[in-house]
């Protein structure tokens, strides 16, 4: 009796298989293919070439590699970039309109909430998220809202009178 032998890794089919879907991503519809197992910040650094969302922790504890869905924030590292079919994406690079910053980047600018940077873009974009759900948040709410974006150089104070000024407006 023989028997078949065991493959310990995927068929190269399988590997190469990529699921095709369309979605918008920071205002252009766009359609793509994504590998079944690929997470969206693989998708979005290596296959859109969008470089601004990084890679942290890669279990969705620190916020680096937040982005918007629908206008609600998600870990990248996370998702995978198949759930993304029909869905608005916006990252980092989306923000800006025709060369002008958002507010929430002008915001940061003005009070210095950022020093080494690595935590920045997913910073700004769970802010984006915290004022697309709550125009004028609380700072408890402010601070409950970030509480999955860690910041190591402890730029939280400056963060939280970026967010305060914003919600004067």
């Amino acid at each position: 009796m023989t028997q078949e032998p065991h493959h310990s890794e995927p068929q190269k089919e399988d590997r190469d298989m990529k699921i095709p879907l369309i979605t918008t991503i920071n205002g252009q519809r766009q359609e793509v293919a994504v590998n079944p197992s690929q997470t969206l910040l693989e998708f979005l650094r290596d296959d859109v070439k969008l470089k601004g969302t990084v890679e942290g922790c890669s279990v969705g504890v620190c916020g680096s590699c937040t982005v918007l869905i629908d206008g609600k924030p998600v870990s990248s590292c996370l998702t995978l970039a198949s759930n993304i079919e029909d869905k608005q994406v916006t990252t980092i690079e989306g923000l800006s309109q025709n060369g002008d910053l958002d507010a929430v980047q002008q915001a940061f600018l003005k009070h210095q909430a950022f020093q080494c940077g690595f935590c920045t873009t997913g910073m700004i974009m769970a802010v984006k998220g915290l004022l697309n759900a709550q125009p004028h948040p609380s700072e408890e709410q402010t601070r409950d809202y970030l509480s999955g974006n860690l910041c190591r150089c402890g730029t939280y104070k400056e963060v939280l009178a970026a967010v305060a000024e914003l919600t004067i407006k």
